[in-house]
């Protein structure tokens, strides 16, 4: 039967190693820390940062050397210039004009960068337009809109005209009629983002008075 010999004997433990113990007398450490250790650290860091640099400097020349390669030869035409003598360029109205209609007319969809907030605005503005002022419809000026407010006091003048009476027809089983129940508001409401504005431009107003 195999047996497992750990080499220890039966009354004979091994020696503990015997250290020194430690002078706690004076109350702190009084050893000095090992100054080869933070010498050997730093020149370990030094010859790091050395190779690093020659082989950052090393790729920079590879890739300046392949760019003149790309650029070919100096000449008229291809040469470097320092435009640093020329100074920062004068503002050009009638260019910045020029840029201004040309973002003006810039096909959409556009990027919007206030989530759409002024594009309410203004499609509120366009229906506002319509729905308070007289507008023609047509070219030939025959057709006009008018302001709601003047076609609600015409439809409470006037009326409605009257539809003709629907035939009913008999309700199969098990159908009901449908009821409609009139809506709480017209519909439309404005954002928070107009009645902050029209908060502000309230404000002003009551600060000019």
């Amino acid at each position: 039967m195999p047996v497992f010999d750990s080499g220890q004997h039966p009354g004979h433990e091994p020696e503990e190693e015997k250290r020194e113990a430690p002078d706690v007398s004076k109350g702190f450490e009084a050893t000095d820390v090992r100054v080869s250790g933070v010498l050997v650290f730093l020149v370990a860091l030094a010859i790091f940062a050395v190779v690093t640099g020659m082989i950052a400097y090393g790729l920079g020349k590879v890739l300046n050397a392949h760019m003149a390669r790309e650029d070919g030869p100096t000449n008229r035409w291809a040469r470097p210039v320092d435009v640093r003598p020329l100074g920062n360029m004068p503002n050009n109205p009638e260019m910045e004009s020029k840029v201004g209609e040309l973002t003006e007319r810039f096909p959409t969809p556009r990027l919007q960068n206030d989530d759409g907030n002024q594009d309410v605005v203004d499609l509120h503005a366009r229906e506002d337009l319509l729905l308070n002022n007289y507008t023609w419809i047509d070219e030939a000026h025959t057709k006009a809109r008018i302001p709601i407010e003047r076609a609600m006091e015409l439809i409470a003048q006037l009326g409605l005209p009257v539809a003709q009476p629907v035939k009913e027809e008999p309700l199969m089983t098990g159908d009901k009629k449908p009821v409609i129940n009139v809506p709480l508001t017209n519909g439309f409401a404005r954002t928070g983002y107009e009645q902050e504005q029209a908060a502000v431009v309230s404000g002003r107003k009551e600060s000019n008075k």
